[in-house]
Order: C-alpha cells, then sequence, then structure tokens
C-alpha cells in the first residue's frame, strides 16, 4: 500500500507542473493576439500567484479537516476547470478571471503533498517527486510549440492539459482509499507529531522569517526564468516565438534532469549542500545566458535549470530539521506562501523592466535575487543549528 499511494502522489507532483510552464511559453504568441503589452504577463502571473498564497497559508486547516487525498483531488480538479477556462478565452480580462482558480488550485495541494513526503519518505523521494513536477512542466511548453507549428493556437496547447489534469482528478479520486488507509495506519504517529500553529507563532520561530525568505528568492528566480525565458529569447536572442517556445523547455528539462539526477546524491551530501551546489550552477547558468551566443543562452537555461533542480526539494526536506517535525506543516504552509509571494511580485517586476527598458536584463535580474537567496539561506541554517557558525565549529574542534 506504501509504495502504491507513493506512486500516486508521484501523479500528483506531475499534475502539479503541467500547468506552471504553459503562460511563459505561450505568452510570446498570446500578447498580440490579445491585444495587450508584453507585461500583462506579470499581471496574470500576479493574480495566479495571489490565489496559492491564500490557499497555502489555509493549507494546515484544509489539511487537518479533509486530508491530503482529498485537497490534493479537488485541487486538480479546479486546476483543470480554470485551464478549460483559458483555452476558452478570448480577451485579457477573461483570462484574470480564470486565473483565480487556477492558482487556488495550487497552493494547499503544494503545501499538503510536500509535507506529507518530507515527513514520511527519504530525501531521495523529495528529490524524485519534484522531478516528476518536472516531466509536467516539459509538457506544457512542448505542446504549446506542436500546436503554434501545426497553425492550431495557444488555446489548443491549454485545452490538451486541461484533459490531462481531467484525467489525473479520475485516478486521484479512485485513490482516495489510500490515503485513508495510509491515515490510519499511521494516526497514533500523526497525532503525535503534529502541532498547530497560527501564522504569527511560526513567523516568530528562530530562523523562520529567513527561511521564509529564502524561499521567496527562489521561487521569485524559478518563475522570473520560466516566464520570461521564451520572452528573452525572441526580444533579445532573435528566436522565432515558435523556436523559444521550444527553447524555453530547456529550462524545464534541467529542473527535470537535475532533480532525477539529485536523488541518487542528496543522500550523502544532505540538504545543505545541495542548495549550495546548486546555487553555485545557477550562477554559472546566469553568466552564460548574458553571452552574445545562441549556443550560450540555450546553455545558460539549461544550468539555470539544473541549479534550480536540488532548491526546492532540499529546502522542502530541511524544515523538519529546522523546526521540528511537531511544527513543519505550519513552516512549510509559511514558507509556501512566501514562495508564492515571490512569484506575483517579481516575473511582474521583471515584467515592467522588459517593457520599459529592454528584455536584455534579465541576467541580472536573477543574480540579484540569487544573491539575496545565498544570504537568506545561510542565516537561516545559522539560527536553526543546522550548521554551526566557523567560530562556534573551530572552537569545539
Amino acid at each position: 500500500m506504501v509504495h502504491l499511494l507513493l506512486g500516486v502522489i508521484y501523479l500528483a507532483f506531475i499534475s502539479l507542473g503541467l500547468p506552471d510552464s504553459l503562460l511563459g511559453s505561450a505568452w510570446p504568441s498570446m500578447y498580440g493576439q490579445l491585444g495587450v503589452p508584453l507585461s500583462y504577463a506579470g499581471v496574470l502571473s500576479m493574480i495566479i500567484s495571489a490565489g496559492t498564497i491564500v490557499s497555502s497559508l489555509n493549507s494546515d486547516r484544509l489539511t487537518s479537516r479533509f486530508g491530503p487525498g482529498r485537497v490534493t483531488a479537488c485541487s486538480v480538479a479546479l486546476t483543470a476547470l480554470a485551464l478549460l477556462g483559458f483555452s476558452v478565452s478570448g480577451q485579457f480580462w477573461m483570462l484574470c478571471l480564470w486565473a483565480v482558480p487556477y492558482g487556488l488550485g495550487a497552493g494547499s495541494v503544494d503545501a499538503a503533498l510536500n509535507n506529507y513526503v518530507a515527513l514520511h519518505y527519504a530525501s531521495r523521494h523529495m528529490s524524485w517527486l519534484h522531478c516528476m513536477w518536472g516531466v509536467g512542466t516539459l509538457v506544457g511548453p512542448n505542446l504549446i510549440s506542436y500546436a503554434l507549428s501545426g497553425g492550431q493556437g495557444w488555446e489548443t496547447g491549454y485545452r490538451t492539459i486541461s484533459l490531462l489534469q481531467l484525467a489525473l482528478t479520475a485516478v486521484l479520486v479512485f485513490s482516495l482509499p489510500l490515503w485513508k488507509r495510509a491515515a490510519a495506519a499511521g494516526d497514533g504517529e500523526e497525532q503525535a507529531v503534529h502541532q498547530a500553529l497560527t501564522l504569527r507563532q511560526a513567523a516568530q520561530l528562530p530562523g523562520a522569517k529567513t527561511a521564509v525568505l529564502g524561499f521567496f528568492c527562489y521561487c521569485a528566480l524559478e518563475q522570473t526564468a520560466g516566464l520570461w525565458a521564451a520572452s528573452y529569447l525572441v526580444l533579445h536572442g532573435g528566436f522565432t516565438a515558435e523556436k523559444a517556445a521550444a527553447m524555453a523547455a530547456l529550462f524545464y528539462i534541467g529542473i527535470t534532469a537535475g532533480r532525477a539526477a539529485c536523488g541518487f546524491i542528496t543522500g550523502a551530501l544532505g540538504d545543505v549542500r545541495m542548495i549550495r551546489l546548486g546555487q553555485g550552477v545557477i550562477l554559472a547558468g546566469v553568466a552564460a545566458m548574458a553571452l552574445p551566443f545562441d549556443f550560450a543562452m540555450q546553455a545558460g537555461f539549461v544550468l539555470v535549470g539544473l541549479g534550480c533542480a536540488p532548491i526546492y526539494p532540499s529546502i522542502i526536506h530541511a524544515t523538519p530539521a529546522r523546526f521540528g517535525a511537531a511544527r513543519s506543516q505550519a513552516l512549510i504552509g509559511l514558507q509556501m506562501a512566501g514562495a508564492y509571494v515571490g512569484t506575483l511580485l517579481m516575473p511582474p517586476l521583471f515584467g515592467l523592466i522588459a517593457g520599459r527598458v529592454s528584455a536584455s536584463w534579465l541576467p541580472v535580474y536573477l543574480l540579484a535575487i540569487l544573491a539575496a537567496m545565498f544570504a537568506a539561506n545561510e542565516h537561516a541554517n545559522r539560527v536553526t543549528g543546522l550548521v554551526r557558525p566557523a567560530k562556534a565549529a573551530h572552537e569545539q574542534a
């Protein structure tokens, strides 16, 4: 039963990734057809992120009441409905309306599944599960590219993903008895480790604020790179919209391949070293993006994706070690909210820069976020005792 439930969670992570890469890949074709400025992708991103913030802040309450299985199934169904709405929207204001359930469907399920895996499975499964998210994100850009190349339009890509989400919803509904059996088998353990915290109590824990800031920066960087990759390649690199949509998938290929590989080494290196390794690879990728060569730009997005690969799962898996298993659901929900604030604010901010100055500033923008991420994670590690300050370690030695 444990292995079967793990397989269902793998499918759920694929469903989380399916919608995440659609907007960035389709937008170079969408904004002209809709008659809106390039920067309006940031508006949709903000609405989606606002919905995820609301649902992630309520994830602890919803999961406690309904269980992770029901929350997951309902959330995927809501996302499927929103994607279908996108596919029949001919005006920008309609997309804004459908972006609300689009965002609400993501937050609770993300926090619930991540905490469940962090508590019950080894770190390698966290990496491989987020690799499945990467598999989902790879499907979106390729479907958009295929639809555009076939003259069917971006709407076909959204409609196809909606149908895939509906199929995954059916699988999740049929899997609900597995979640009930797992909850019954571990009921005593779950009650022992769970400690309900208000948002204020969670935020006041030592290291919580900088942990949230680190997650804010990570998701800001990931979403900004994913949302604006195709536009950067078109406006700065001179690629066609069709080729840029396909090339934007390189970023998600990097994430997916990286997380598959990370599952084999994360047990040996540990969460802290994996986060640092990822940040170093992102730095190399940002430098390559800035070079005036087509191959370097493409390689840069692959490297940024590879660098992103270990960071998200490692931060999540480190949460029980940083703050204790009893507080992990509350802290993961708080970190998710911070992450979605990052996705709400930072990609649209770059949209303004791209629209009013130049899209060529993307590498500089990503570099600034990376520097803040590094500082925040290192501070959180020291405050929570996940790593010892160099001076203290030297004195003890």
